[in-house]
């Protein structure tokens, strides 16, 4: 038996008898929590506990209900919730300093609340007791866990979504432009073909026509003059139209084209000039036609491969099973997700894979989620105009994959915590501190390792992967639990 029991009334610790969660545990020590706990009632509304101050203590929740409201980047969101029967707050042999979130009063509760300066008492006195907290500690931490990572993937795919459609902007654009404008062209092409027909041109001068059409055609392109380049050459062609009497419409479009000036004279040498503007309507028409088709064949398969990467990148169709993983085109596949965000910052983002990487036994898009997560953060500190650059090696037994940004680096004295949950270096609204925490489950969960050299000027992130897993049939929503600490 514990002694030390006082006169206080049985009513309290027959109350914990009935608590769903300590219940079970033996009534002495249930006395010893009874005469050591102070009974305390919060009305609905109150703040428990606020986003990163210390937690005071353990709360055995008797009746009513509260929740723990978590920002992750996206405003507060409500991730878990106790009522009566279970237990909440700082628990024995738990990491967890601060509190996560604001922890609301969402019904008036009432508890018995263990200051954390009794833990140590409370683990020699109380051993079931101590169990059972240990169980509801695992168990809150595979919770928050979970949400954690989910939030993280959210916020990684907004990332995705961002450069993604960033990439197809100028694909789509040029497919829908092209796709408007080709009918119009077309049609001007058949009537401008229909006239030149009917102008009754001998062999030789159809055959001089052919030639200027194929001679605009070499380029379908384009023929890549700068913008300084087309207007001085569509000032020529208009002049040289306007000049033989002719109307210059087609002038815009022929200097797009490499037609030099000498071919409009040979065509004006073999034909009349009601024929040659026809001609030249007829060619121009069928220049633009070909050019629109041109970017669309260029534009199409463009779209194919960002599709092709993104469903890459996630592994959407894939079993939730490790299975062989082509690391170099996830590091491909993350640069181009990612590239719209180097060019807006100026940043030059570069890949070098040692030739004949192999493939490693993995999640394909939890590594992804790695290499997203660590460029991203590159590219957040490199400066603008600096560098950020991917490598890729390997040995008989593992990959190592560096990710390294020429910028301020991180100060020694943060360090050691950059890989705790919740801690960020960036401002409010910027970052959720849940990136490296991630990232470290994520490298733990493959069986492998990550570390970090920085000073200023350069700052490297090295993650090494064995090729193969030695747990082979470890299901994909295995919990990721923390090591460092629960919530």
């Amino acid at each position: 038996m514990i002694s030390g029991f006082n006169s206080m009334s049985e009513d309290l610790v027959d109350r914990l008898v009935a608590h769903k969660l300590f219940g079970g545990a033996p009534r002495d020590e249930l006395r010893w929590l009874a005469e050591h706990g102070v009974p305390r009632r919060f009305e609905a509304g109150e703040i428990v506990a606020s986003t990163a101050t210390p937690i005071e203590g353990m709360f055995v929740v008797f009746s009513g209900r509260l929740s723990v409201h978590v920002n992750r980047g996206a405003g507060p969101r409500k991730v878990m919730e106790w009522v009566g029967g279970e237990v909440t707050g700082l628990l024995p042999y738990s990491r967890q300093k601060m509190a996560p979130g604001k922890l609301i009063v969402e019904e008036s509760i009432d508890t018995l609340f263990l200051p954390r300066e009794d833990f140590p008492a409370m683990t020699r006195a109380c051993y079931e007791l101590t169990a059972i907290c240990v169980h509801a500690m695992i168990d809150r931490a595979r919770h928050f866990t979970s949400t954690d990572f989910h939030d993280e993937k959210m916020l990684s795919l907004g990332r995705l979504a961002a450069g993604l459609a960033h990439e197809l902007n100028n694909p789509v654009a040029a497919v829908t432009r092209s796709a408007y404008a080709f009918p119009l062209y077309l049609s001007e092409a058949d009537h401008a073909a229909r006239a030149l027909g009917a102008a009754g041109l001998s062999e030789a001068q159809l055959a001089a026509v052919d030639g200027f059409r194929d001679a605009t055609a070499a380029d379908r392109a384009g023929s890549a003059h700068s913008p300084i380049e087309k207007a001085d050459r569509e000032e020529e062609i208009g002049q040289w139209l306007t000049g033989r009497g002719l109307d210059d419409a087609a002038a815009e479009v022929l200097a797009d084209s490499p037609i030099p000036l000498a071919s409009l004279d040979q065509l004006a040498a073999v034909i009349d000039r009601r024929a040659l503007e026809i001609a030249v309507r007829y060619v121009a028409a069928d220049y633009a036609a070909r050019k629109l088709t041109t970017e669309m064949q260029r534009a199409a398969p463009r779209i194919a491969e960002l599709v092709a990467a993104i469903k890459r990148f996630t592994y959407l169709d894939q079993a939730s099973v490790p299975k062989p993983v082509d690391v170099h085109r996830g590091l491909e596949d993350t640069l181009m997700m990612l590239n719209a965000k180097a060019k807006g910052k100026s940043v030059t983002l570069a890949l070098d894979v040692q030739p004949g990487l192999p493939q490693v036994q993995a999640f394909g898009g939890e590594l992804n989620q790695v290499w997203m997560n660590l460029v991203d953060n590159a590219l957040d500190a490199a400066p603008s105009g600096g560098h950020v650059t991917v490598s890729a090696c390997h040995d008989p037994e593992s990959i190592t994959v560096r990710v390294l940004d020429d910028g301020p680096g991180i100060p020694e004295e943060i360090r050691e915590r950059i890989f705790e949950p919740f801690y960020t270096t960036k401002r409010v609204g910027e970052g959720t501190g849940l990136g490296l925490d991630i990232v470290n489950r994520l490298v733990k969960r493959h069986e492998g390792e990550i570390d970090v050299v920085s000073k200023p000027g350069r700052t490297e992130f090295r993650v090494t992967i064995p090729l193969v897993l030695e747990s082979r049939d470890t299901p994909r929503d295995q919990p990721l639990l923390p090591e460092a600490t629960d919530r």
